[in-house]
């Protein structure tokens, strides 16, 4: 005879399989990478003409901090 299952574990459960279903598909979706239909087969850019994360990283802070030195500087004269 098996042993009854309690009232409360049946409502636990199910809004537990509600919650992890959707939560599955968004991790499906983040990790998988999009297909876009004007990127062909071969058509990838050799690293040699690439610039590196590197130096854009380094430009755009860069222009961030002239930014702020600009922002800084108009709200002394106010």
């Amino acid at each position: 005879r098996e042993a009854p299952i309690p009232k409360m574990l049946v409502p636990c459960l199910l809004r537990r399989a509600i919650l992890t279903v959707p939560l599955v598909f968004v991790v499906a979706l983040l990790v998988t990478e999009p297909v876009r239909a004007d990127q062909e087969a071969g058509t990838a850019i050799p690293a040699e003409s690439r610039p590196c994360v590197d130096c854009h990283a380094f430009e755009f802070m860069q222009r961030a901090l002239q930014d702020l030195k600009k922002t800084a500087y108009n709200l002394d004269t106010r």
